[in-house]
């Protein structure tokens, strides 16, 4: 085996046509990261839910800073309890033949660059499970990574919490240092608790929790996002002005109120909304019975 193998990489995301980094990562643009920075997770979900994939969100999590959104391309890890023989094994191998220095965690992160989210999986281990300190996640900020998600714990809390545009999502803290694990993976399938991360996926965190967003539906779900928000947009204005009621604003609209909101949109469509246009209307009501159906309303 190879850790961080481009030929595993481009196999198992072949759904992903656009740009790559040098290893084989799916390199979903930065345009798109920006633009994810304001979809909600539950419009993130409603997208990803309809297209089958059901196993992308976790929640209960500890995070810091709170308050803060967290968006970037994964880059996982996976670690498992040791057992000797794999662990001189692998740890063997790394350092001799590719050239890794240090432990285990620490491979992951040098990997990491600008816009990146470090997805560690270590099975939901605080004692002796604290994969970073003080010391490398100032070197994930450093490198330029966005946050860390990690199925297991930290140490050094309030020095991780103090580093600005890092958001770290964890499961405990302890005192204790990272101990009798193995690393088995570098951007590979991932589990999170109840959800699955590859390599390459967009990572959205906020208060409500985590979800992985497959690279090739990262667009849509900021596309779908966005047509909802402007359409809320109109909705709350006309519901003040006394235009009309919660009712009709609430149900499928009439012919009378889609024609007045592409009236509308001719001049008042916010300027990040420019993009979309006129006659994706219809798609963006469609898109919302979707939601309904999958149990949610965006």
């Amino acid at each position: 085996m190879k850790f961080d193998n481009k030929e595993d990489i481009l196999q198992l995301t072949a759904h992903w046509q656009g740009d790559r980094f040098e290893n084989g990562r799916p390199r979903v643009g930065d345009d798109i990261l920006k633009r994810m920075q304001y979809v909600a997770l539950e419009e993130a979900w409603g997208v990803l839910w309809g297209n089958g994939y059901k196993h992308q969100f976790q929640d209960e999590w500890k995070v810091v800073p709170e308050g803060k959104t967290l968006v970037g391309r994964a880059v996982t890890g996976v670690m498992v309890p040791q057992r000797p023989d794999l662990h001189d094994t692998l740890l063997e191998y790394g350092q001799k033949e590719e050239g890794r220095a240090g432990f285990f965690n620490s491979w992951v992160i040098e990997t990491l660059t600008s816009g990146d989210v470090m997805v560690i999986d270590m099975f939901d281990k605080i004692f002796q499970g604290t994969y970073v300190g003080g010391n490398l996640a100032n070197t994930i900020a450093a490198r330029g990574g966005t946050g860390q998600v990690l199925w297991c714990g930290i140490r050094d809390v309030q020095q991780v919490a103090d580093i600005d545009d890092l958001v770290t999502f964890y499961r405990g803290n302890d005192p204790t240092g990272i101990g009798e694990v193995t690393l088995t993976g570098i951007n590979v399938p991932c589990r999170i608790g109840k959800a699955i991360c590859m390599p390459g996926d967009v990572v959205l965190g906020t208060v409500a929790g985590i979800i992985f967003i497959p690279p090739h539906l990262a667009e849509e779900c900021c596309i779908r996002a966005e047509r909802t928000q402007l359409r809320e947009t109109f909705q709350f204005q006309r519901i003040h002005e006394g235009v009309y009621n919660s009712h009709q604003m609430d149900s499928k609209w009439s012919t009378e109120i889609e024609e007045d909101y592409r009236e509308w949109r001719k001049t008042n469509t916010p300027e990040q909304f420019q993009h979309l246009e006129f006659e994706e209307d219809q798609k963006s009501a469609d898109d919302q019975e979707t939601s309904d159906e999958a149990g949610t309303v965006l």
